[in-house]
């Protein structure tokens, strides 16, 4: 469970984040994160929030933003608002380790998102940009599809994929979230 100055550390990624209010701080209106990246970190896979609204204030170092295909490089000061629906990728591809405060709103499960998938890593799950194999893909962006999606393949690629096999998952004990994760 997410809760104030809870830290998750993703070894894959490099990434970690501090909460610093969660959905049950602000009655789901807010999940405000700081979130640091380690230098030379990998470009993650381009993504689109469907009911959410982010914002980013640069704290230290620079981030790279790819935001609707155009990369720019922010700096410490710089702010970036990401509208629900736009399409972005955020990374740390300097030398420097970058920071920056992170708003989500609403805040939605976003939270249990960032701590199964870091779990996950933790656990040795993922590959090395942090990403699950397909079938735990299947059941976990099946279960957040609400918050987060992935640009590749197109939606309804994925809602036809991701059903097909998630009674092969379930079958071989997958599961879309699990609950040590969320303690």
């Amino acid at each position: 469970m997410a809760y104030k100055n809870k830290v998750l550390q993703n070894p894959r990624t490099g990434q970690t984040i501090t909460f610093l209010q969660t959905a049950k701080d602000t009655q789901g209106a807010l999940l405000e994160m700081e979130s640091t990246w380690r230098g030379n970190s990998q470009e993650p896979m381009a993504h689109y929030h469907p009911r959410q609204d982010e914002h980013f204030t640069v704290l230290q170092g620079e981030l790279t933003v790819k935001l609707n295909n155009e990369t720019k490089i922010l700096k410490a000061g710089d702010t970036l608002h990401v509208p629900r629906h736009t399409i972005h990728a955020m990374w740390n591809a300097g030398t420097q380790e970058a920071k920056a405060n992170w708003k989500v709103q609403p805040a939605l499960d976003t939270e249990n998102l960032f701590e199964v998938t870091t779990g996950l890593a933790i656990d040795g799950k993922t590959n090395n940009q942090g990403v699950p194999n397909l079938l735990q893909v299947a059941l976990t962006i099946g279960k957040y599809d609400h918050v987060f999606r992935m640009t590749k393949p197109p939606f309804a690629v994925q809602k036809i994929l991701f059903g097909l096999l998630t009674p092969v998952a379930y079958l071989l004990g997958y599961r879309p979230t699990y609950r040590r994760y969320l303690d």
